[in-house]
């Protein structure tokens, strides 16, 4: 099983180690400096580091590290991927000789179907010191590494060189690291221009992967159509694999954030249609859909298990009979396992992958229209503007629908059509500016209004599950049918929203 850390570092080089050598270097005396009452000595660790990748480095390039590591207190497998710069989850599985499946799993969708073989050895001394508060509560480790690099992959290229290194103790106030920083340059130390020592090891063994790529940037002023409209979906190609190994290990809103940016990339080739040819992005489109609709299984229940939880909670004593917190608990937890397995299988699939490649694919060759080479401002306004018409169709349909099925229908139609206009306004946002930004956060607010009677829809479904189960196990069911009472009273509520919150949405309009 592995567990994960959350590691919060900073790394720093000291002046004039040209990176061959510098044993020699030593950390400051930091007693006194940011609240560091003592500094005490934890001796000598020798660590001896196999580092992993695929081939062409895949790894690297996204600032992920996979070790075999042996020395310290925490020898193993080590996976590391970033979470913000300097910041770190280390997810940890036992030494073995091979790359455990559940960390080659994480990194899947950056190495697809190449293998995982040995890319670099790293030899490291490492001096420990432990930085103490006045109470003795440990406030951080440093240490100075005396490193010797070698590759696996090609002969005779070796590096050396001598770094520091400020780990954050756990719980502890990461401001600590901006307070210790002014008496690390003042010793002459400099931070690193490297992000990981398997980063400076290769570009100093001659493979420089460049900066691990970060969000796309926004197109620069006067860009074309389809420029704008590639940068929004090169953005959500980089958050669907962001989100996937959070996915996997049942991170909080991971499944959510991989499922928006499937249908943003959705609405993108449909909101975007005269940019795009649609003969090319239907296939990708559908297949978008099949993801979203299996990682929503998972989506759905963390939605539905916080809904009734809060529900319950808000009831006054008198109103719960029988053991409903216990049955909504063991529905939860059951629907929890059984969610997250599928959604494991799905990303382990051969479809999902086959799915990526051919994002990777369209976004190496775009199926560009001439409507891409014209302004942005003219040809994606008139985009955001046809998905707000459709849109107002869909919302005067549902409000003259009579109350029951097939208002909630209507309903729902309309809040998937809500979201395609504030996604496609969102993705406008770069080139109109704050009309599109103004007009996507309204849209916002009638999908919030339309989402959360569609949530009713789901959770009045399930309370009647619930129910079945509670009766056939003799338990009242009372409380059932109180939620179920007040989940009709919210969606009556939200169907009263819905016009001012439209007339909102047309007092916005571009």
């Amino acid at each position: 099983m592995a567990d994960t850390v959350r590691e919060i570092e900073r790394k720093y080089e000291y002046a004039g180690d040209a990176g061959a050598g510098g044993g020699a270097a030593r950390l400051p005396d930091l007693t006194g400096a940011a609240g560091i009452a003592s500094v005490t000595d934890e001796g000598i660790v020798e660590l001896d580091a196999v580092y992993y990748d695929t081939a062409d480095h895949r790894l690297a390039a996204a600032g992920i590290t996979l070790r075999r590591r042996t020395g310290g207190s925490d020898a193993g497998w080590h996976l590391k991927l970033p979470v913000a710069p300097g910041v770190r989850d280390e997810i940890r599985a036992p030494l073995g000789t091979r790359v455990p499946r559940a960390l080659a799993s994480l990194v899947r969708v950056h190495t697809r179907d190449a293998a995982l073989v040995p890319l670099m050895r790293l030899l490291s001394r490492r001096d420990v010191r432990h930085l103490l508060a006045a109470d003795g509560t440990l406030l951080a480790e440093a240490s100075t590494d005396t490193v010797t690099a070698t590759r696996l992959d090609v002969h005779d290229r070796t590096a050396a060189w001598t770094e520091a290194e400020v780990e954050l103790a756990p719980g502890a106030d990461p401001a600590f690291l901006d307070a210790l920083e002014p008496a690390l340059l003042a010793a002459g130390l400099r931070p690193s221009d490297a992000p990981s020592k398997l980063a400076r090891a290769l570009r100093t063994t001659g493979l420089d992967t460049g900066t691990p790529a970060g969000p796309a940037p926004a197109p620069a002023p006067g860009a074309t159509a389809g420029e704008h409209v590639l940068a929004h979906l090169r953005r959500q190609a980089e958050a669907l694999a962001a989100h996937d190994p959070g996915a996997r290990r049942g991170t909080e809103d991971a499944v959510h954030q991989m499922r928006v940016a499937t249908r943003r990339l959705r609405s993108a080739f449909r909101t975007y249609a005269k940019v795009l040819d649609r003969a090319a992005t239907d296939p990708l489109a559908r297949e978008l859909r099949w993801l979203a609709t299996e990682l929503g299984v998972e989506r759905d229940r963390e939605v539905l298990t916080a809904r009734l939880r809060e529900a319950v909670a808000a009831l006054p004593r008198p109103l719960v009979h029988g053991p409903v917190r216990a049955r909504l608990r063991t529905s939860a937890g059951t629907d929890r396992s059984r969610a997250r397995r599928h959604v494991t299988t799905v990303l382990d699939g051969k479809r999902y992958l086959a799915l990526l490649e051919a994002l990777d694919a369209l976004l190496a060759d775009p199926p560009l229209r001439r409507a891409a080479g014209r302004p942005a401002e003219e040809v994606l306004g008139r985009a955001v503007l046809r998905d707000c018409a459709r849109l107002a169709v869909r919302v005067e349909h549902a409000l003259a629908t009579p109350p029951g099925p097939a208002r909630d229908t209507a309903l729902h139609d309309a809040r998937k059509a809500a979201k395609r206009a504030r996604y496609g306004a969102e993705a406008a946002v770069p080139a109109l500016g704050r009309p599109a930004k103004r007009l996507a956060a309204r849209l916002k607010e009638v999908q919030t209004v339309l989402g959360d009677h569609q949530d009713g829809v789901l959770a009045r479904d399930a309370l009647r599950r619930l129910a079945a189960l509670a009766a056939a196990a003799g338990e009242p069911t009372f409380t059932y049918g109180v939620l179920y009472g007040r989940e009709e009273q919210r969606a009556a509520e939200a169907e009263r929203a819905l016009p001012e919150a439209w007339a909102r949405v047309s007092a916005a309009a571009l």
